[in-house]
């Protein structure tokens, strides 16, 4: 099937933000559009709230003159559902209820063409369960638009168990051609954006309730090191604490309960105090009044080693031995052994793996970072045993790099490291289960949810047995099946790679 052609109606049914947002992207695409809402008025105030974005787009130029005045003819409000029957594609943005949702496509059934498209907004029920008992389930699928709607390019293209391929094959070409960059998605549980981001959450609150670091500094962390838009914890504050933590709840409950999706007990406790965010002036942070965000942990400054080895290839961290050079600190290479730095005082530094400082006499372990050159902030972990030279070196090292130097608690796989990790494995997992291909996630938490890369482009980047190894590593050490890799990713690299002993463990003797 072709996209629908710009002369056949649109509806929209929901009148609220969403409803508006996405209605205002198909009426300047070109198509008539009708908004309906239980609430004859809300569509009817909508409608006037739809007419002055149009006409702000044109004092901003975006827009000219007659183009304004030919949308603003083709939109308008209906006060029944039979106000519908011209629509190609229906559009529902209502209640997450699914027994409402249900109700309403069975109703429009009688109303609209065969031909028409029936589409639900949702972000969190199963596009499958709302097309149960549908004459025509065919025509049924998930078209999750990001809020705002004209702003955010993102659809997500949902087809349930009995959506017909032509039909979202339609659907999507429909909204390509609205100017959105569109994914295909099998119906899953939080589809693709809300199923792969909640690492990014759970690791993070993860680190804090282990005693790792406050919440301050591993947004901080996580912004400056791993070049994430922004931290979890600010973000969920933004979003809502009560939302968000709703979507991890859905989610873990849709998989049975996975440990790979287990809620928060900290955000829980957050959300039961009412601490829910800006929305309230306290969540995670203060918002209220005069209220100062806390600092993140910096460390004090400390002496720079004066010469360092590197023991083997450090792999993703390997843009460190010219960035030491540059700052003056003479390096020497060697290619047995490691990989890791070794400073003066006989400690090792090194890059973050799934183990711990404690397993070792003298390691300090340092972060991930998206970029070792332009990353403006480095974590480091020290065991019980680690010297206090060694931390003073190693802080030196990063400080004389240009970098702010915090340092968290002794957790396995550290902030951004671990982080990534779980976005790899819970990418290949949804690859492998036909959820979407790599490409469609990759673009879907760039676009959706601004991350610096998609998850398969960090694994690309950081080579194909990386996010193995340390998943595997921190499951030995955080067992329960959290941190279990999946073997959807044990067969997209690491099989193909493993060491001549079949062990997994490409380390050195000696090195942590």
């Amino acid at each position: 099937m072709t996209a629908i052609e710009r002369a056949r109606t649109v509806a929209v049914i929901g009148a609220g933000t969403m409803g508006q947002g996405i209605a205002q992207v198909a009426l300047l695409a070109g198509h008539p559009v009708r908004l309906y809402d239980s609430a004859p008025e809300r569509a009817r105030e909508a409608v006037q709230t739809v007419a002055g974005r149009v006409e702000r787009l044109v004092a901003k130029g975006r827009l000219d003159r007659a183009e304004a005045d030919e949308a603003v003819r083709r939109l308008a409000s209906v006060d029944a559902l039979t106000g519908l029957a011209p629509a190609a594609l229906v559009i529902e943005a209502i209640v997450e209820d699914v027994a409402v949702k249900r109700e309403l496509f069975t109703a429009l059934e009688a109303v609209v063409p065969q031909d028409a498209l029936l589409a639900t907004n949702t972000s969190s029920l199963s596009v499958t369960e709302l097309a149960a008992g549908l004459e025509h389930p065919g025509r049924f699928l998930g078209l999750h638009f990001f809020n705002p709607a004209p702003l955010l390019p993102l659809v997500e293209v949902i087809s349930g168990h009995a959506t017909d391929p032509a039909a979202a094959e339609s659907a999507y070409r429909t909204v390509l051609g609205w100017g959105k960059t569109p994914v295909r998605c099998a119906d899953t549980p939080g589809f693709i954006v809300n199923r792969i981001a909640r690492p990014f959450y759970a690791e993070a609150f993860a680190v804090y309730e282990e005693q790792g670091a406050d919440p301050a500094t591993i947004d901080a962390v996580l912004r400056e090191s791993g070049g994430f838009r922004m931290g979890p914890f600010e973000l969920t504050d933004l979003i809502g604490q009560d939302v968000n933590e709703a979507v991890t709840r859905s989610v873990w409950d849709s998989f049975f309960r996975s440990p790979k999706f287990t809620p928060s007990l900290a955000q829980r406790r957050l959300v039961q105090s009412g601490r829910l965010g800006r929305k309230t002036g306290h969540g995670w942070f203060p918002y209220a009044g005069d209220a100062q965000a806390p600092a993140p942990h910096t460390a004090g400054p400390e002496e720079a080693p004066e010469k360092v080895t590197v023991v083997g290839d450090l792999g993703p961290a390997a843009a460190l031995a010219d960035l030491m050079e540059e700052a003056g600190i003479p390096v020497t290479a060697t290619g047995h052994g490691g990989p890791y730095i070794q400073l003066p005082g006989e400690g090792q530094l090194v890059l973050a793996d799934g183990k711990t400082s404690v397993e070792f006499t003298d390691v300090v372990y340092f972060d991930l970072a998206l970029d070792y050159r332009d990353a403006t902030r480095i974590a480091l972990s020290a065991g019980e045993d680690t010297s206090e030279r060694t931390l003073a070196e190693a802080i030196g090292l990063f400080q004389k790099l240009g970098k702010k130097v915090s340092v968290i608690g002794d957790v396995p796989g550290m902030i951004v490291a671990r982080t990534v990790a779980m976005l790899i494995d819970l990418t290949a997992d949804a690859v492998a289960r036909g959820v979407a291909s790599a490409e469609d996630i990759d673009t879907a938490m760039r676009l959706g949810v601004n991350y610096p890369l998609g998850p398969s482009e960090w694994h690309a980047r950081l080579g194909r047995d990386w996010a193995y190894d340390l998943l595997h590593h921190l499951d030995e050490r955080c067992p329960g099946g959290r941190y279990a890799p999946s073997l959807a990713l044990f067969k997209l690299g690491y099989a193909a790679g493993e060491d001549e002993d079949g062990d997994g463990d490409d380390n050195g003797e000696g090195t942590a």
